[in-house]
């Protein structure tokens, strides 16, 4: 009856409007103009709802809708048919609006009227949802606006994140901190990068959004951060716009309940949203952001949860999650949850529509974040160089948390006057870390008896914290609530000094309020102190809360405890806390640990023992280095005992690692492999391995991106091994190189097997090795399914003609391999014709070598054909191919079409005096080619001055290899007159060729008006003193030669006297070589004498000038007095 009343009230004011407050017009007695105004107000209602209407409306409702008109006469026949014809649902209702609003204001009111009367859930959302939307939108600004960051250059909060495929092994089985060691902060290969705005958008036009989104990153990396920062986009429009509601809901919340429906969670987060079933209809679109699963609780159970579909029955906590997760429950909701990768593994990879990657700092991105957050510039730089020189601390600096710690704590240290008890290892870090937030606020120069009752208070808190870190560690229990608190014996306000704030952090939410340390590292630090102190007096298990264990008494017994519990834990949860533990041994630690804790005095027995204990075992673990090894290495470190460890570095550094690799070492270099320098760019292990070290570093290796595994003598046994490297999902190698070992085609095969799953490698060097045909065939058929490898080198593996129609048939269908070397394979002229029929439709190919394979004329005939088409290969090379002049012939006809080849080897072959003018017509019209290498050939004085000619006015060709050519004094000059013209030329070879002084001479006169030649080679031409003299007149004028080679000529001491005098004054050339020139002690001295004034050149070479040792010696004290920078060989 009242909802008739209402109904009528709204159609009787169709003949009237308001006017004033209870004053009404009469709309018959009104003008013309009144009556416009009214009927724009009746109809604002439709235009005020027309997105709701369209956004919402069902077909069963626009059914019930239209039938209701029909009853009031208000939509005829014709008018229902032609709304029904519109087609899409969205476009009935725009139609429906549109007769609506052409008809008189009875018809809007209907409308209005039928809406506001009913009780479905689609008349509620098309009333409500808008003025729903803005006030869920303020209140999640006024909770997550306080929690903005503050380093714009490098905007944190919204950094792309990456998209991934799935979890790798690491993630889902190691510790936080070693998933960042063993990759060295590197980053996994992602499918691409998502911003926060398309975070939820389909990657593809035809894929759907995801309705499941997973986002991983180690503790402290920002996962929290960046769904507040998703949470302001959105509630102020910037992102998401489709999306109606924003439902935040962290773990640590989720803790407080044992049992309740999805209906009643959302009415306790967000008491505004009275009607929760609207919010959770299919009808809007709404997400569900659970942030910290790692913080949560219950263990997730996906196999026996029990079904719920129901959004108001009351479930277990964890059933709740399982079944919103499944979709069982809000199936229509979009589900965000983030995690620590290791406990995100839990839910089942079908479940996930979209895992997303946080990645961490890049060295850059930590010297942005020291330069911003640090006022004082000499101090950020003094922070990131010492960052620099201890890799440790800039590995763990790639979690912004930590870069955070660290930050911090250097630089007190530096206002401190402190810098020399900079931190080296994380245990000092830390120590330091805890003992500036005791004394951040507390004025210096305290009474000492206030002081003292302020550390009494300190350590009575950090003893608490400890022992609640320690077995909150031992339960994977990360939050904590007051009651957790309490048992523990913590006094909340004594948390609320500088202190507790520095270390623990307060959540609160309408839910509930929950505490958690500042960073998971801090958590074990302090689990660390605590069993540290607690072990030197308990006599019971500290690894049991309850007291009911075997006795255990004495440090030694508890410290072996902790290491056995390490050792065992497959997650490697007690990995860095067993790294504290073994730090809190080292004096440097213990001293600003003092007033703190209760350590006691140490007279350093303890770290000695514990040395040996770690060493020992070392030795006694399994055949396998393990990451649970390598974090015994990191124990040393900690420890700072590193005998071991530097000795095997320098080995390494030395490449001396051969037969010196038993099982500690082998470890210590899975150490090494995360932290030293000499492996950050290349990790080179040559001559050093064995099947079985290989075996047992494979683990280790898995995370290399660089490895040079070369002359190990491996067979296919090895090969093996490392084809399941190389298949591993976690595999990072994106480079290795095989070469000179004894892999056959067995070896081959199992490379290509890894091929066709691995997705890193891009470069793979076989070179040297002997995988025939056969082998050859193996990996083609790999490579014609691998879309990553861009460059393989088979050179020197006896592939012959077979291997090279495999290696064609790769060409024909691979888009992705750019370099291909099958020099010295013996393809013959028929594998080259295959190849070169497939370079005829390969447009990848930039670089191809096919030096010394009997290729012939005919062989490079069918190359030169491949040219006139291919216009994307841009290195070819041809050495020692018995190529004559027919052959060049050819290849010159293709270059006077082709405009893609930049680099052309020809050295060593029987080109003669017309296949160089060939070579000289093609220049004339080839302005493409860069890099021409004719050395060792037959050309004689004809035809380089054939191409001299082609050089006055070619603009192409910066580097001429011309050297053992029978080149003689008319073709020098030749040369020397085009340099006259030529402006692109950088480098010209000349060695051993008999031009003798006059050539040199004309050169020289050339280089005082050449601009552009950078490197001159003029080894053995018979030059002499006159030649030398007129060269350094040439260094006089000339300022942009950097490269002078005069090896095996005969300068002698006058010539060198001139050269000496001209080095006081050029100041462009870096290089010098005059060994074998006769110049005697006197002529050296001259030129080292010289280097005095000159500050440019840094490499010389007076090898072979009988010079002798009291020579050398003067010569070396003279170049350490005046020119320290240049590197000098006698």
């Amino acid at each position: 009856m009242e909802g008739k009343t209402h109904y009528d009230s709204i159609l009787d004011r169709s003949k009237r409007i308001t006017w004033q407050e209870d004053c009404y017009v009469d709309l018959q007695s009104t003008s013309c103009c009144l009556s416009k105004k009214g009927e724009m107000d009746d109809v604002s209602w439709i235009h005020k709802h027309q997105h709701q209407l369209q956004r919402f409306i069902t077909t069963p409702f626009l059914d019930g809708v239209l039938s209701h008109l029909r009853t009031l006469d208000l939509l005829n026949t014709a008018e229902g048919a032609q709304i029904h014809a519109a087609g899409q649902l969205q476009d009935q209702v725009e139609m429906l609006t549109t007769i609506l609003t052409s008809k008189n204001p009875q018809g809007s009111d209907a409308l209005q009227a039928f809406i506001e009367n009913s009780d479905s859930q689609v008349s509620q959302l098309i009333i409500k949802h808008d003025s729903m939307v803005k006030e869920h939108k303020e209140v999640l600004l006024q909770r997550y606006d306080p929690h903005r960051v503050s380093c714009p250059r490098l905007n944190i909060s919204s950094r792309a994140l990456r998209v991934v495929d799935g979890l790798s092994d690491l993630q889902q089985k190691e510790h936080d901190l070693m998933q960042v060691e063993a990759t060295r902060g590197g980053r996994r290969n992602h499918l691409r990068q998502l911003g926060l705005a398309k975070l939820f958008d389909p990657l593809t036009r035809v894929s759907l959004p995801p309705r499941v989104s997973l986002t991983v990153g180690v503790a402290g990396i920002g996962k929290s951060t960046c769904v507040r920062h998703f949470i302001r986009q959105w509630s102020e429009g910037a992102i998401c716009t489709d999306v109606s509601f924003v439902l935040p809901f962290t773990f640590w919340e989720l803790n407080s309940f044992e049992k309740l429906s999805a209906e009643r969670l959302v009415k306790l987060a967000f008491p505004h949203l009275t009607d929760p079933g609207l919010v959770l209809s299919g009808s809007c679109r709404t997400l569900l952001i659970l942030d910290g699963l790692d913080e949560f609780r219950c263990s997730l159970n996906f196999s026996d949860a029990a079904p719920c579909n129901d959004p108001k029955k009351e479930v277990s906590i964890d059933d709740l999650v399982t079944n919103i997760i499944r979709g069982n429950l809000l199936p229509d909701a979009a589900v965000w949850a983030t995690s620590r990768p290791r406990v995100a593994s839990v839910i089942p990879g079908g479940l996930v529509d979209r895992v997303t990657e946080i990645p961490g700092f890049s060295p850059k991105d930590i010297q942005t974040f020291l330069n911003h957050y640090i006022s004082e510039t000499d101090f950020a730089t003094k922070i990131w160089t010492h960052l620099e020189s201890h890799k440790i601390l800039m590995m763990i600096s790639y979690i912004p948390c930590i870069c955070w710690f660290v930050a911090d704590t250097l630089r007190y240290l530096l206002e401190s006057g402190l810098q020399e008890s900079f931190p080296r290892t994380c245990t000092e870090l830390y120590a330091h870390f805890c003992f500036m937030r005791a004394e951040v606020g507390e004025p210096r120069g305290r009474e000492s008896v206030k002081m003292e009752q302020l550390h009494g208070s300190n350590r009575k808190l950090l003893g608490n914290l400890g022992r609640l870190a320690f077995y909150g560690l031992l339960k994977h229990k990360y939050t904590f609530s007051e009651q957790d608190f309490k048992t523990y014996g913590i006094d909340l306000p004594s948390t609320q000094n500088s202190l507790g704030v520095g270390i623990l952090v307060r959540e609160e939410s309408a839910i509930c309020t929950a505490y958690r340390f500042t960073h998971l590292t801090i958590q074990e630090f302090l689990a660390a102190t605590y069993y540290h102190v607690a072990s030197k007096r308990a006599i019971f298990d500290l690894f049991s809360e309850s007291a009911m264990s075997w006795p255990k008494i004495g440090f030694q017994n508890h410290f072996r405890s902790a290491l056995q519990h390490s050792q065992q834990a497959e997650d490697g949860h007690l990995d860095v806390f067993v790294r504290f533990l073994t730090g809190l041994l080292c004096p440097a630690v213990v001293k600003p640990l003092t007033g703190l804790l209760p350590l006691g005095k140490d007279d350093g027995n303890q770290k000695s023992w514990a040395a040996g204990f770690l060493q020992g075992l070392l030795v006694s673990g399994g055949t396998v280095v393990s990451l649970r090894a390598v974090n015994l290495a990191y124990c040393l470190q900690e420890l700072q005992h590193t005998e071991l460890l530097r000795s095997v570095e320098e080995d390494l550094r030395l490449g001396s690692l051969a037969g010196k690799l038993a099982r500690p070492q082998c470890v210590v270099l899975g150490y090494l492999l995360q932290v030293s320098p000499e492996c950050s760019e290349e990790t080179n292990l040559t001559a050093c391995l064995s099947y079985a070290t290989v075996k047992c570093l494979l683990p280790q290796l898995l995370y290399c991106s660089n490895l040079r595994l070369e002359n190990n003598h491996f067979k296919d046994d090895v090969m093996e091994l490392l084809g399941s490297l190389l298949s591993a999902k976690d595999c990072h190698i994106q480079k290795i190189s095989l070469a000179e070992n004894a892999i056959s085609n067995k070896g081959a095969k199992a490379l290509s097997r890894a091929l066709l799953v691995n997705r890193t490698l891009t470069t793979l060097d076989l070179r040297n090795n002997n995988i025939g045909s056969k082998g050859a065939r193996f990996l083609a058929e790999a490579l014609k399914m691998n879309q990553v490898l861009v460059s393989i080198n088979f050179q020197n593996n006896a592939i012959e003609e077979e291997g090279a129609q495999a290696l064609a048939e790769v060409l024909q269908s691979n888009r992705k391999l750019v370099s291909l070397n099958v020099q010295k394979n013996s393809i013959g002229a028929d594998g080259a014709k295959r190849i070169a029929d497939a370079l005829k439709t390969n447009q990848t190919l930039t670089e191809l070598i096919l030096c010394s394979n009997q290729l012939g004329d005919k062989g490079t005939i069918a190359l030169a054909q491949a040219l006139t088409v291919n216009h994307t290969l841009l290195s070819l090379g041809l050495q020692s191919n018995s190529i004559s002049n027919r052959g060049m012939t050819a290849l010159t006809k293709a270059l006077r079409l082709n405009r893609g080849l930049v680099s052309l080897n020809l050295r060593e072959n029987s080109i003669g005096v017309e296949g160089a003018k060939d070579m000289a017509h093609a220049l004339y019209e080839n302005s493409s080619l860069q890099e021409l290498d004719l050395t060792a050939n037959l050309l004689h004085d004809e035809g380089v001055q054939a191409i001299a000619g082609a050089i006055k006015v070619n603009r192409g060709l910066t580097s001429l290899h011309l050297q053992w050519n029978f080149i003689k004094t008319s073709a020098t000059k030749a040369l020397a007159h085009a340099l006259l013209s030529n402006s692109t030329m950088q480098l010209l070879d000349l060695q051993e060729n008999a031009i003798g002084n006059e050539g040199v001479i004309v050169l020289a006169e050339a280089l005082k008006t050449n601009a552009s030649l950078r490197t001159l080679c003029l080894q053995g031409v018979s030059a002499g003193r006159s030649g030398a003299i007129a060269m350094a007149e040439a260094l006089l004028v000339n300022q942009t030669l950097h490269t002078l080679d005069l090896r095996g000529n005969s300068v002698g001491m006058e010539g060198a006297k001139a050269l000496a005098n001209a080095l006081k004054n050029n100041r462009s050339l870096k290089s010098l070589n005059l060994q074998e020139n006769s110049l005697g002690m006197d002529g050296a001295i001259f030129i080292a004498t010289a280097l005095k004034g000159n500050h440019q050149l840094t490499y010389m070479n007076l090898q072979g000038n009988g010079i002798g040792e009291s020579g050398a010696k003067v010569i070396s004290d003279a170049i350490r007095t005046n020119s320290p920078d240049c590197v000098v060989d006698i």
